[in-house]
């Protein structure tokens, strides 16, 4: 079972990272796009070289249409994508200026409290995600300029979203072990295990 959400929580992360990818460079090319447009309306352009600027212009040269509508989406789904490796690697910020000097057990404790936590609060995001996934679904929005169901960015953050609520009852769950058992059983910030 370890190795399986260990696993999933990897893939899951990986896909968040090549949607991120591609996402920055739809940014770059839509703000090099935008740029080039400027220069190509500059009056330079405009007056001695009307063709040239036309042609170009008329290739498409400018922002790419819906890049504010995609990086949305895109942005949602790869948060949600990241929570999973963040949780299984117990990686999200944590300030323990006064449990570092607690004895090991007591510390165990803490974290498994916190893991606890912190798998109710993911379950009640996807729970409010989901609730916002049918309305979307069912009143049919679309995107201003791409027209695409407002819903579908829902849908792919809602699956992300699935894939955290499972890591997040495995890690709480997990980490009630290592404290009962005092043994690691999943990887930490400080690299024990």
């Amino acid at each position: 079972m370890h190795r399986i959400i260990r696993n999933l929580a990897h893939a899951t992360a990986l896909t968040g990272g090549c949607v991120l990818i591609a996402l920055v460079i739809m940014t770059t090319l839509s703000i090099i796009g935008r740029s080039a447009n400027k220069f190509l309306h500059a009056d330079f352009f405009e007056t001695k070289l009307t063709g040239f600027s036309q042609f170009l212009l008329d290739l498409g040269v400018g922002e790419i249409n819906g890049n504010y509508e995609l990086l949305e989406a895109g942005v949602a789904f790869a948060i949600f994508s990241f929570l999973p490796i963040c949780q299984f690697y117990g990686a999200h910020a944590s300030v323990d200026v006064f449990t570092s000097v607690l004895p090991a057990r007591i510390n165990r404790w803490i974290v498994a409290f916190w893991e606890v936590v912190l798998a109710a609060v993911i379950l009640l995001i996807i729970w409010r995600l989901y609730g916002g996934l049918q309305r979307y679904l069912g009143n049919g929005e679309t995107t201003f300029f791409l027209q695409f169901p407002v819903w579908w960015s829902y849908a792919v953050s809602f699956v992300a979203g699935i894939v955290a609520c499972i890591v997040a009852v495995y890690c709480a769950a997990a980490r009630i072990a290592e404290a009962v058992g005092g043994s690691a059983i999943l990887p930490s910030e400080h690299g024990e295990h």
